[in-house]
């Protein structure tokens, strides 16, 4: 309780500092600058519009100190998992490969792939300021919302386990809820900075927020993908409580969030079905509870230091999706306990640091941006490991930065990107 209660009031002396902060800066804007016999006939404000502010700030930005410990620490957690992420994904996938005529290494080469590619987006998002993509946020919404669209197009959607949430093309596939899910950080944490003097307005902050959740989240349900659902709406309903909403409004968009997702269970037998097996694994452990009672058996099997790395017999066979929703499962089992245990308390770090950083922010938006990341990696993780050890229904998320799926690890780096830009431009204390 008392750990609760220094995040909220540290969380509302970043924002009364993010006010105090611009209040120079408007008292400077509504001052009429003087005019020359020069200005006659045209008016020019004191200040440059904000985006001649920004072009030039970009050609001419100051040279950045020493990054924090908060930029080391995310930095080092996200390359320990990332490397991890890869041993585990190949010693998970490359028997039932060979099994299928495939290479052992099929699975992985493509994990490695993508893994390249999120580190230059990382890269890439940790050396350009973060306030650029505030200015993409529009765009980057119509990207969003087209994107999702694409797998209900003839020929290029495809349905995996009920879900019609993917693109292929080719030997090329990619799942765009897993863009949305950065795309609606962006877009909250611009709405909500740009609504910082009215944060409790029904038409101007409270209803827009609600449509960016409810938008995103019927998108995702459109396709059957209830976890990406839940995360959307969580990480709007972070990002809103760190604003500053008021909790009476964050409580109404929660409980009628989960009515949504409620009345989307219940809508289908099947769904409801799947939904609820896990309140009793052993009875529905021949059918829709097989892959997690499998999966406990593999977490059994491991006891306290694991059967070793390629030691896992679950993997050969027994357990489905083994090297995506299910490879904590893997990591349990090859690494014991221990292991599983590293992971879970590697997590909680990245969040914890990643709050550290969202109150750091040197701005709101940052602040925002940084917050929305943490709650996203934080809620996923727990969704997913509450599948997995039978605590929670089984929702299809993937482990962010372990599990196989070349979207999920591509986003999750270059979101860790933003995190790490944010934790850059931050003011060492």
């Amino acid at each position: 309780m008392t750990s609760t209660l220094t995040v909220a009031d540290r969380r509302r002396a970043a924002l009364e500092r993010r006010t105090a902060s611009t209040a120079p800066v408007r008292a400077a804007q509504r001052v009429k600058s003087p005019r020359s016999t020069t200005d006659v006939g045209r008016r020019r404000p004191l200040l440059q519009p904000a985006r001649h502010v920004t072009k030039s700030a970009w050609r001419t930005r100051p040279k950045l100190g020493p990054p924090p410990g908060t930029f080391y620490v995310i930095a080092g957690i996200v390359a320990v998992f990332v490397m991890l992420g890869l041993v585990m994904v190949l010693s998970a996938s490359a028997i039932t490969q060979v099994n299928v005529g495939n290479s052992p290494y099929a699975v992985f080469g493509r994990q490695a792939m993508w893994a390249g590619f999120g580190l230059v987006g990382m890269i890439i998002a940790t050396q350009v300021p973060y306030t650029v993509w505030r200015r993409l946020a529009i765009p980057l919404a119509v990207l969003g919302v087209g994107a999702m669209l694409v797998p209900f197009a003839p020929g290029l959607g495809v349905s995996i386990n009920g879900a019609r949430s993917w693109i292929r093309f080719g030997g090329f596939s990619m799942q765009p809820s897993e863009f949305l899910k950065l795309v609606v950080v962006i877009v909250a944490a611009d709405l909500l900075t740009r609504r910082e003097r009215g944060m409790a307005d029904l038409a101007r902050t409270v209803l827009p927020v609600a449509a960016i959740a409810a938008i995103a989240a019927a998108l995702c349900l459109a396709q059957g993908d209830l976890g990406s659902a839940i995360v959307i709406g969580a990480i709007v309903l972070s990002v809103a409580w760190i604003a500053g909403l008021p909790m009476r409004q964050i409580s109404m968009l929660g409980l009628v969030s989960i009515a949504g997702a409620l009345i989307f269970v219940v809508s289908s037998p099947r769904r409801l079905s799947r939904f609820t097996a896990f309140t009793d694994i052993e009875a529905h452990k021949e059918f829709e509870s097989y892959q997690v009672y499998q999966g406990l058996v593999s977490i059994a099997n491991g006891g306290l230091t694991g059967s070793g790395i390629g030691g896992s017999r679950a993997k050969t066979g027994f357990l489905p999706y083994a090297h995506s929703d299910f490879i904590f499962s893997i990591i349990a089992d090859e690494l014991g306990m221990i292991g599983a245990v590293a992971v879970v308390g590697g997590f909680i770090v990245l969040v914890a640091f990643g709050v550290q950083t969202a109150l750091a922010a040197p701005d709101r938006f940052g602040m925002l941006l940084a917050g929305g990341i943490s709650a996203w990696f934080g809620v996923q993780a727990i969704v997913n490991l509450g599948g997995v050890t039978g605590l929670m229904p089984v929702t299809g998320l993937t482990l962010p930065f372990f599990s196989a799926g070349g979207s999920s690890l591509f986003v999750s780096m270059f979101a860790a990107g933003l995190l790490l830009s944010v934790a850059r431009r931050a003011p060492r204390r």
